[in-house]
């Protein structure tokens, strides 16, 4: 089920699987700013990535002794939400427990994601509620592409100095780590910039970055708050970017650990919630 909303400056639509952002759309001109499917590119649009973020070596990870099988970017995707809020300026959606989630993640829980617009911004809010009786580490993070074109520009906040960690064909970490930005703030969008598929930085000093959509004059003003890790990913020259606020990483290819001390997981205590948002703002003839 699709859900559309407008305050006459943008409108935006979401899909009830997967609680997926599906449209962002300048009621101004009608510009899309969000990528749109193309089965010969890439399907996605937004995922939701839960209870894990990226691969798990082998496939698996331990919790309390027992192996559990969780595919790549977790299972939240790949349901259904229910529509649980709607007005003229939000949506919001749930997800808890099934029989077959208790298969490869055997939690009780509720993700709840909420879609706000104000002015020319959406912002996006995931909560995770641990409804079980034991403690439940996780993952979780946000995978939104929007439209792009070779010469555009990502510019940080801040000139930074940072590496980004790179992952194989398996979808885990490979060891290798790349500088990217040596005191700089800007990283242009060239046909092989992504070559070697996603970069994932760790403590960055900026909080938002902006994609400058430099032929068009127009712009995406991304925030992605207090997430420890960020990403930028897309298919190698392909007319889109993700901008991807992690809350978790990939494994990488030494011996799997308890999934509790995972590698920036986050454990929440019985009837304990965790939130994280990103906001972005939505800007013409810049």
């Amino acid at each position: 089920m699709q859900k559309s909303i407008s305050n006459g400056i943008i409108g935006i639509c979401a899909d009830s699987f997967g609680s997926t952002l599906t449209s962002v759309r300048s009621e101004k001109s009608g510009y899309e700013f969000l990528w749109q499917p193309d089965p010969d590119i890439w399907n996605g649009q937004s995922p939701i990535l839960f209870p894990v973020i990226g691969g798990l070596l082998n496939g698996e990870c331990e919790i309390d002794g027992k192996s559990y099988k969780i595919i790549r970017h977790g299972i939240a995707r790949h349901r259904e939400f229910e529509l649980v809020g709607a007005d003229g300026n939000s949506l919001e959606f749930v997800q808890t427990e099934s029989e077959g989630t208790l298969e490869s993640f055997p939690f009780s829980y509720e993700l709840r994601v909420k879609f706000l617009i104000n002015g020319n911004s959406l912002t996006v809010t995931h909560t995770v509620k641990n409804t079980d009786r034991r403690p439940m580490p996780f993952g979780i993070g946000a995978h939104p592409a929007f439209k792009c074109e070779r010469g555009d520009s990502i510019v940080f906040e801040k000139n930074e100095h940072a590496y980004c960690e790179r992952i194989g064909g398996d979808s885990l970490l490979n060891g290798e780590r790349d500088l990217i930005l040596d005191g700089e703030n800007t990283i242009k969008i060239t046909e092989h910039l992504f070559d070697k598929d996603v970069m994932i930085f760790e403590g960055l000093e900026s909080r938002y970055v902006t994609l400058k959509k430099e032929r068009l004059k127009k712009s995406v003003k991304f925030f992605f708050g207090g997430c420890e890790y960020f990403s930028v990913w897309a298919k190698p020259d392909a007319p889109f970017v993700c901008l991807e606020p992690w809350c978790g990483i990939n494994d990488s290819h030494e011996k799997n650990e308890s999934f509790y001390t995972k590698r920036g997981n986050i454990t929440l205590l019985p009837d304990q919630s965790f939130s994280f948002e990103w906001r972005a703002e939505f800007n013409e003839d810049v």
